[in-house]
């Protein structure tokens, strides 16, 4: 029986990877900028910290959870996202203490059981932003800016901010009784999905995607006329922020999360390269769910983003700039090179360049088919003819021209030829 990857996960290939890597290079530039580091946490956690955090009733908890027993017993759970993970390790490693704004970012797999499909896997990558310890208007418009820039930054322009605000534990218990009380009236009318949130969260039936369930969502009370004077206060003050800095957005009164735990601030970023399932990133503020976790009253702001989706918007201009060819390839012309050549690419990598070369002892011909294959900028020629002279053969790949090299000073010479290109320099 031939073995073969599970349903649902894929395998990144060397191929692509250098696309992967550079967009999280991009996001660790970025998001370094803003005063964000990183934190890893464990693929797997207890499955209580989930439920709990994530909400019992969500669809990722009842539906899509891989969960496990231990061999000590215990529920143990692959992370569906990365949030409660990191208010977990805020909490137990005391990032609280003294108290300031903690902003920390993560990257890495995550784990949910859903119906394959293009751009969603059941193995799949994000990454995530959060900023812990404050409830500033100011922390929210400056964390969607930043996002904004890091998509910029990879040459995505045809992007849509819309966000919209959820209040607070003072306001929102009125609005869902308002809202369920309105649903009442079209239960009959509502997918089975949305006549079981009904009543347990009746908020995410104004996201619901059945086309006859949004024209009847858009009929619905909207919470924006049921914020408190502090939410609507702080959702004020975050639009004017965004207009500060001359970030685009408009206000969609049906955008909720999929998460239970969001309050006040939420927000999507959408791409038109995407289809119908246009999402390219979320989240917005959750002011609770640190003291759920029973740590201290934290207000958190933070989203995430789906890795393969937005590879896969990545303009071509961009993807063709992500530079991944070697630098140069040596040409090894018989037994008495090999060693000498063994030693040039040693000290070049060492230097900075990625270097290839020829393992089968083949012919000049075949030597060079190989490096046009791999779109090497450089040919080194090293053979029994240059070693005796002295003077090796540096051609360039593209135009054609060559140039004279020493061999007393050959990593020298090529060093002021081929630039390093960024690369760091031992």
């Amino acid at each position: 029986m031939k073995i073969k990857s599970i349903r649902g996960v894929k395998d990144i290939l060397p191929g692509e990877i250098a696309k992967w890597q550079w967009v999280e290079g991009m996001a660790r530039d970025v998001f370094s900028r803003y005063g964000f580091k990183e934190i890893r946490v464990p693929i797997f956690e207890s499955t209580s910290l989930f439920a709990r955090g994530i909400g019992e009733t969500s669809d990722i908890v009842e539906k899509e959870m891989y969960t496990f027993e231990d061999r000590g017993g215990e529920q143990i759970t692959l992370r569906p996202e990365g949030t409660a993970s990191v208010v977990r390790a805020y909490i137990e490693n005391k990032m609280h203490h003294p108290p300031s704004l903690v902003k920390v970012y993560y990257m890495g797999p995550m784990f949910r059981y859903e119906r394959p499909q293009a751009g969603r896997f059941r193995q799949f990558y994000q990454i995530g932003v959060e900023a812990m310890g404050s409830d500033s208007p100011l922390v929210d418009a400056e964390t969607m800016g930043m996002l904004i820039e890091f998509f910029k930054s990879m040459g995505l322009n045809d992007l849509q901010l819309e966000i919209n605000s959820l209040g607070c534990k003072e306001c929102r218990p009125q609005y869902r009784e308002t809202l369920k009380n309105a649903i009442r009236q079209h239960l009959d009318a509502l997918c089975n999905n949305c006549q079981q949130r009904y009543e347990r969260n009746p908020l995410r039936v104004l996201d619901c995607k059945v086309e006859e369930d949004r024209k009847i969502a858009e009929s619905l009370p909207k919470m924006g006329d049921s914020l408190c004077d502090n939410c609507q206060s702080h959702f004020t003050q975050v639009q004017s922020y965004l207009t500060t800095i001359n970030t685009p957005f408009s206000i969609n009164p049906l955008l909720v999360r999929g998460l239970d735990y969001y309050s006040r601030t939420t927000f999507e970023v959408t791409s038109s390269g995407l289809g119908s399932q246009n999402a390219l990133c979320g989240g917005g503020r959750y002011d609770d769910l640190v003291e759920e976790f029973d740590g201290p009253s934290t207000p958190c702001f933070g989203f995430a983003l789906g890795l393969e989706r937005l590879i896969s918007v990545l303009p071509a201009e961009t993807v063709e700039s992500i530079e991944t060819d070697p630098d140069l390839f040596i040409v090894c012309l018989g037994a008495e090179a090999d060693g000498e050549c063994y030693r040039i690419a040693h000290e070049l990598r060492r230097k900075g360049l990625k270097v290839e070369r020829d393992y089968e002892a083949s012919s000049m011909k075949s030597q060079m088919r190989k490096a046009n294959n791999k779109n090497c900028a450089y040919v080194l020629i090293v053979g029994e003819n240059e070693l005796k002279s002295g003077t090796l053969q540096l051609k360039n790949m593209k135009d054609g021209q060559q140039n004279d090299v020493s061999l007393n000073s050959v990593t020298q010479d090529i060093l002021n030829i081929i630039p390093l290109k960024n690369q760091a320099s031992l």
